[in-house]
């Protein structure tokens, strides 16, 4: 999709090497469910759509890979995404911003809808909200980043979908010039992408195999 193609010049200069932390997904189930939690849900969305920038990196991950437990997730596929990225694609950004902000209330760590609505704040000159959504946007991919060091099979940055594997290739600068290799395991597929001898390793995570 064309809008995934924005601000990662703005984004890359933000990306640190990032403290690599244990993916756990049943914890991080656990952690979210528990009322009394300080990765509780709630307590953690009220702080991202807040002030993002004062979570640190464990909660980021609760946040990013806690989506695949929710039940109210937006589809690329529904309707309400559809009208969304058609609005996107007319350069009607005004009600970009008015779809946007529904479907965001409904799934704020939704990266396509935060870039979408990025795109359309830029547009708008909407210098606070695209402030704060590409410190929201930062978080999850820092997130990602800190999943793995994409070095080997076993060391991956593990993604929750392909197209969050394509944004966070955006903000890999890894661009046409790399080819692609795929290798199917039993719970997810890992995506090699290859340039000269740089070897970049992706899982793209299958939850539903792994419980």
């Amino acid at each position: 999709m064309n809008y995934r193609i924005i601000f990662f010049l703005l984004v890359l200069p933000f990306f640190g090497f990032s403290q690599k932390t244990k993916l756990d997904m049943k914890i991080i189930e656990k952690n979210l469910n528990n009322s009394k939690s300080p990765y509780n849900y709630e307590r953690l969305i009220f702080k991202f759509k807040g002030l993002p920038k004062s979570l640190d990196s464990i909660e980021a991950q609760h946040l990013y890979y806690g989506r695949n437990f929710r039940k109210d997730k937006v589809s690329q596929m529904g309707d309400e995404f559809k009208g969304l990225a058609e609005a996107f694609k007319s350069g009607n950004f005004e009600e970009c911003i008015r779809l946007g902000k529904i479907l965001y209330a409904k799934d704020p760590t939704n990266l396509d809808i935060i870039l979408i609505l990025l795109r359309s704040y830029d547009q708008k000159k909407d210098v606070s909200n695209f402030s704060h959504h590409i410190s929201q946007l930062r978080l999850l991919t820092d997130a990602i980043k800190s999943s793995g060091d994409g070095k080997s099979e076993k060391t991956a940055f593990k993604v929750n979908s392909v197209g969050d594997e394509y944004i966070f290739l955006n903000v890999m600068n890894i661009g046409q010039d790399y080819t692609r290799g795929s290798k199917t395991l039993q719970d997810g597929v890992v995506d090699v992408w290859e340039k000269g001898d740089i070897k970049i390793y992706i899982k793209v995570l299958y939850l539903d195999l792994i419980f």
